[in-house]
């Protein structure tokens, strides 16, 4: 079966005709048969042979992207097992250290589809402590290497605001992420993360993305205090107008770590608060007192319904779930609703409809408004619907108050749109 797999990976291998479209699907599951074949009939008896055969349909990669439209992904989906499955043989297996190493250090720089990406991370019960070690060796030494510069017939492959491009260039700050890319992942394997953090210059640890994860890795080791001090580095850039959540999460997991819980209960806050974050929220009930959680609860929930946001907070209130302020918030604030949300309002009024009817007919009324002032054709099927729901529910609510019955509403809709038959025949 080995042999049999290796002749058709090599026969793969040697086409060069463009895959149609039509024929891609065709060309996947020739490949995850190979790739079935090698799991149940190679890996059970003889996993280096398994894992190399592997290997061998990753190195496919390339020259398969370069000749069909892979656009919804159904060849990569199969070189993306194919290397989980590889990760699985590494460990069952017990190869030769330093051609494993020169295998690896080649996936890294002929990884220009994917096919290799988190390789290094996969290969670590394979590679071992003495893998890694020589592995990291061989990176240091490139990285270390002085580029080589060709004054003479350099190649111009574009022109920026600084001037030419030129491919040599190009192609060696491309092999420097690589390399470093590379050295961050093996100081992760090795659970080093000073390591991880020399990857990165000055100037990088200032982004709030980059020192999150730097003081990831020092919470992991339990270094909390350096763990800070890199997030600080960071800290003036999440003030500019960004998104920067892992950061957030970081500082306030290193916070409980120090022991200032009290500091983190308010960052959480703080951020719920900011963003009506449901996550935090919850990771700050969690930590109160038996009963001071509930009032907490009713405390911030009060404060979403009055939010200035109103479509965020009625999206809050219908998932956390607390559908009675969400129903108070639709009532106290009907005139805010916008009709046109209607991927928030139709399932908030579905959700409503059995023990909140005035407020479910609201939020209909308004997506039924919106379709008809703004002649949304295409909606008055969904409006025509909504105004039976009105309908129905109508019987069940004892009082409109200052909203007006259905019959005052259908005697505004004929008032105001009588000859959109689109609407009234749906």
């Amino acid at each position: 079966m080995a042999a049999e797999v290796r002749k058709r990976l090599a026969a793969i291998a040697k086409s060069r005709s463009f895959v149609d479209w039509h024929k891609v699907r065709s060309l996947a599951a020739d490949l995850d048969m190979q790739r079935s074949a090698i799991l149940k009939h190679v890996g059970p008896t003889l996993p280096s042979e398994a894992f190399d055969l592997l290997w061998r349909l990753l190195d496919l990669a390339p020259s398969i992207y370069e000749r069909c439209d892979d656009s919804n992904g159904t060849v990569g989906s199969i070189f993306t097992e194919a290397l989980n499955d590889l990760g699985a043989i590494a460990g069952q297996m017990k190869p030769d250290v330093r051609k494993l190493v020169d295998r690896v250090e080649a996936a890294v720089f002929a990884n220009d589809y994917g096919q290799f990406d988190g390789v290094i991370g996969l290969m670590v019960p394979a590679l071992g402590e003495e893998g890694l070690a020589m592995l990291k060796a061989r990176f240091e030494e490139l990285a270390a290497a002085p580029a080589k510069s060709k004054v003479d017939d350099r190649k111009v492959i574009g022109i920026s605001t600084r001037g030419p491009v030129y491919q040599e260039d190009f192609e060696a700050r491309y092999k420097a992420r690589r390399i470093q890319s590379a050295l961050t992942d093996i100081a992760d394997a090795l659970g080093d993360a000073d390591g991880y953090a020399a990857r990165y210059s000055a100037e990088e640890r200032t982004n709030p993305a980059i020192a999150a994860n730097i003081a990831e890795r020092l919470l992991g080791a339990h270094r909390p205090e350096d763990a800070m001090a890199a997030l600080r580095l960071a800290e003036a850039n999440c003030h500019n107008g960004r998104h920067w959540p892992d950061w957030h999460r970081v500082w306030i997991d290193t916070l409980d770590a120090m022991g200032q819980a009290g500091e983190a209960q308010t960052a959480r806050l703080a951020i719920f608060e900011r963003d009506l974050n449901a996550e935090y929220l919850r990771a700050h009930l969690k930590r109160l007192p038996d009963f001071d959680d509930e009032e907490a609860e009713t405390r911030a929930l009060n404060y979403v319904r009055h939010h200035a946001d109103f479509h965020r907070a009625l999206h809050f209130l219908m998932n956390w779930p607390a559908h009675g302020q969400a129903a108070d918030l639709v009532l106290a604030r009907h005139a805010e609703l916008d009709g046109d949300q209607y991927w928030l309002l139709t399932p908030a009024a579905e959700s409503l409809e059995q023990s909140h009817p005035l407020a479910a007919t609201l939020i209909l009324r308004s997506m039924i408004d919106f379709s008809l002032d703004r002649a949304k054709s295409k909606r008055y099927g969904h409006a025509a619907r909504h105004f039976q729901t009105c309908l129905y529910l109508a019987k069940r609510i004892d009082a409109f108050g200052e909203h007006g019955d259905h019959d005052a509403y259908i005697a505004k809709l004929k008032a105001g749109h009588s000859r959109k038959s689109g609407f009234w025949n749906a």
